[in-house]
């Protein structure tokens, strides 16, 4: 075996574990607010949420790992870009462990493009990189979380409008039904966008090192890709199993008091803005996303009930997000470069 075939193997390991890691980094993300609302327990969502992240990979096409694998132009016959991948996943890797333990909840998705992007600058510079899809994926770092703090609030409104004259603990024993629902639906849409992530990446990675042509399309009925596809959605959802009890505190405890149905409402906001953007290949923050929602189904109450604090911090580490990774897995890839020689 030669030694950039062992590298190429270590990497695509390395990969994984990001998705694992992603997993529980954002696990939050899903069960957030079913934990909050006592819905479920702990226990039993992390499982309800591993599960529909696990059969995501059945629902949607791969088109954000499409976008993924393209963040920097690799040349199949420059085994370099290998280690371009490989700086830029431990760079990610550093970055979501960061802010785990300072219990921010962070986008996975932005440490990764940032983390390739800029090991990519520091191998070649400006020209390396597909600024395209940078920007189709910055432009929802704003995006995202308005998409899902509007639809949220005009979720709430309708729902709220249409129960008005139930008795609330009626609303409140519907709505806990219901959420079960809003929370599956919110899963899948985190599986099928995040799990897509580390495909991609893992594809490059094969590009780079010559073992997949370019253009090779990942598919479940392609034998040569479906192991790709499967070992990343059973990584998510083994990460999503461990769950991120940090975040969840922050995400469904810091930010504002839900019940029930204002659960139902962020997390069907939450899981339509997902949809969307699954389908239209953009690799947003599931982060982000939730947050918004939780946000605008609280503004239904009173703003005052945001406890803009916390989401001020939220903010601020989703801005320092891709530059920072970016500057870890640069100073990754130089590591890389003064250990092996290249």
């Amino acid at each position: 075996m030669t030694p950039i075939m062992i590298v190429i193997i270590a990497t695509v390991g390395i990969a994984l574990i990001f998705d694992v890691i992603n997993g529980f980094h954002d696990a939050a993300n899903s069960i957030a607010t079913v934990v909050s609302t006592r819905v479920l327990s702990p226990r039993v969502a992390v499982w309800w949420a591993a599960f529909f992240n696990l059969i995501a990979m059945f629902v949607f096409a791969p088109r954000v790992a499409d976008t993924i694998a393209k963040i920097v132009k690799i040349d199949g016959h420059d085994t370099v870009y290998v280690y371009v991948v490989l700086a830029g996943l431990i760079g990610a890797i550093i970055w979501d462990l960061i802010t785990w333990w300072l219990g921010l909840p962070t986008s996975s998705s932005h440490a990764l493009i940032g983390g390739v992007a800029g090991a990519g600058l520091a191998y070649k510079g400006l020209d390396v990189i597909r600024w395209g899809n940078i920007w189709k994926t910055v432009q929802f770092i704003p995006l995202a979380p308005l998409i899902g703090l509007v639809i949220g609030f005009i979720i709430a409104i309708m729902v709220y409008w249409a129960f008005r004259r139930w008795r609330p603990s009626s609303v409140d024993r519907l709505f806990r039904k219901a959420q079960i629902l809003s929370a599956a639906l919110y899963s899948l849409g985190h599986g099928g966008n995040d799990a897509q992530k580390t495909m991609g990446i893992i594809m490059a990675l094969l590009i780079a090192g010559g073992i997949m042509a370019p253009g090779t399309k990942l598919s479940l009925t392609n034998w040569d890709t479906m192991w790709i596809i499967l070992s990343c959605h059973l990584a998510m959802g083994i990460g999503t199993a461990f769950g991120g009890w940090r975040i969840v505190k922050t995400m469904g405890m810091k930010i504002t008091k839900l019940k029930p149905v204002g659960g139902f409402c962020a997390e069907s906001a939450g899981a339509a803005t997902l949809f969307m953007a699954t389908n239209l290949g953009i690799p947003v923050s599931t982060t982000h996303t939730i947050t918004g929602a939780i946000v605008g189904v609280g503004a239904t109450r009173q703003l005052s009930g945001i406890k803009w604090g916390v989401a001020g911090r939220i903010v601020w580490a989703w801005i320092f997000t891709i530059p920072v990774a970016g500057l870890i897995s640069a100073g990754c890839f130089y590591l890389c470069k003064f250990i092996v020689g290249f």
